[in-house]
């Protein structure tokens, strides 16, 4: 597999989801003190590139942004009954499946004309990492799941006239992934092994939006970002070349696998109340219903593995509060409901993601006219995933239970003007 230097840079950590699914809506410093609330309208800095382009036409002048996301996530899987792997050890409950992770930001914006904005967002809109034991009771149905992405984001906003704003970018996402699993080969006298996929890819997709000013101190915007279509290719490795002599059993080779990153579209509003307080909202729907399955086949065609996935498509709300405690302080906070994409039927033990509840909390200081400094906290109430997931049939065993989730955050952004 070739290595990015690109993605050595920013994904030198692993990277967890945070948001439904595997989508990860940290793209920002400033906005995670408002849970993301408003993120199509309020355009206070370059990270609008990401949540809606047209808004860098309420930004002047040249100015860059660099935000880091400190992920600390907790996951602990709580056995109820599970059963391990046909005729090896049961093995223990997996231990923590989280750790300490980050996620960066880079934004830059200029003006091309008073009209006409450009700017370039580089970013990491998807990422997911769990991580159990080697010898935990699951490892049969995985071990490890690491999916990183870095999307570059080149765009461009018009201000058609005082009131409407337009934009429009164009993504270029590079996409890897890794999954580990124990194997039972039971030709082999029910020997047991390991196998690692790993494959990456580049895709293309486009993300456009709106901004609409009601009034002086009201606004509304539109966004939307597009599928991402990706066929990883890479390569499956195991001590062992393959389950029997068929050749439709091989471990070892190369593989590829076809996945959708989904498309999202959101509306928020944003409005000072009055000189102190700022009152915004958002909505966001995403269409996680693209993935239905995780399929990773051989060069010959054959499959190596497969999971269904059935997702359902999801929403996201939230409302946020900014209070300018003075020129140069600005207090923020914000609550979100989150919906998972995963039903209980189809959780798996790569994935075992839930429902989230958000609460934020953040500060932004004006340091000098050019430099502003932001700090935000959040934390996660996860509703406890449950799992039961039945693969006896196919010798990776039952695993059944639930977990006990939540995930903290801390953020840090620097935005300067030039």
């Amino acid at each position: 597999m070739k290595k990015s230097i690109l993605s050595a840079a920013l994904l030198a950590t692993p990277i967890i989801s945070n948001a439904a699914g595997f989508a990860l809506i940290e793209q920002s410093g400033s906005g995670m003190g408002n849970a993301y609330a408003g993120a199509a309208a309020v355009a206070e800095d370059a990270s609008t590139i990401f949540f809606n382009p047209a808004g860098m036409t309420y930004i002047q002048g040249t100015q860059v942004v660099g935000a880091l996301h400190l992920i600390r996530p907790q996951g602990e899987f709580n056995d109820e009954g599970s059963v391990g792997g046909l005729g090896r050890p049961r093995g223990g409950e997996g231990g923590d499946a989280g750790g300490l992770n980050f996620v960066p930001n880079f934004y830059y914006k200029r003006d091309i004309s008073d009209a006409v904005k450009f700017g370039l967002g580089v970013g990491a809109p998807f990422g997911l990492k769990t991580e159990y034991d080697n010898d935990w009771l699951g490892r049969f149905q995985g071990i490890k799941s690491d999916l990183k992405t870095v999307n570059i984001n080149p765009a461009l906003a018009f201000k058609v006239n005082d009131q409407l704003s337009l934009g429009f970018g164009i993504n270029a996402m590079w996409i890897q992934a890794e999954l580990t699993s124990a194997v039972n080969l039971v030709p082999l006298g029910g020997t047991e092994s390991k196998l690692k996929v790993k494959g990456d890819d580049w895709g293309f997709g486009y993300n456009f939006g709106a901004i609409y000013q009601v009034t002086q101190d009201t606004r509304f915007g539109l966004a939307f970002r597009s599928k991402v279509d990706q066929k990883l290719r890479g390569d499956s490795d195991s001590p062992f070349t393959t389950l029997d002599a068929n050749p439709n059993q091989r471990l070892n080779g190369d593989v590829t696998a076809e996945t959708t990153l989904p498309e999202t579209l959101s509306f928020s509003g944003f409005t000072h109340l009055d000189d102190r307080w700022d009152l915004m909202g958002d909505v966001t729907w995403t269409r996680w219903s693209r993935f239905r399955e995780l399929r990773v086949l051989r060069e010959n065609g054959s499959t190596l593995t497969v999971t269904p996935q059935n997702w359902d498509n999801t929403m996201r709300y939230s409302i946020g509060l900014n209070y300018k405690y003075s020129d140069t302080l600005k207090l923020r906070a914000g609550v979100a409901y989150d919906e998972e994409a995963i039903s209980n039927e189809f959780r798996t033990v790569r994935i075992p993601g839930n429902d989230r509840k958000w609460l934020t909390f953040g500060a932004g200081w004006q340091a000098t006219p050019d430099t502003k400094l932001d700090i935000a906290y959040a934390h996660l109430f996860i509703s406890d995933p449950e799992i039961d997931d039945n693969q006896v049939a196919i010798a990776r065993g039952r695993v059944r239970g639930d977990y006990d989730a939540s995930v903290d955050m801390l953020s840090l952004q620097v935005t300067h003007n030039f």
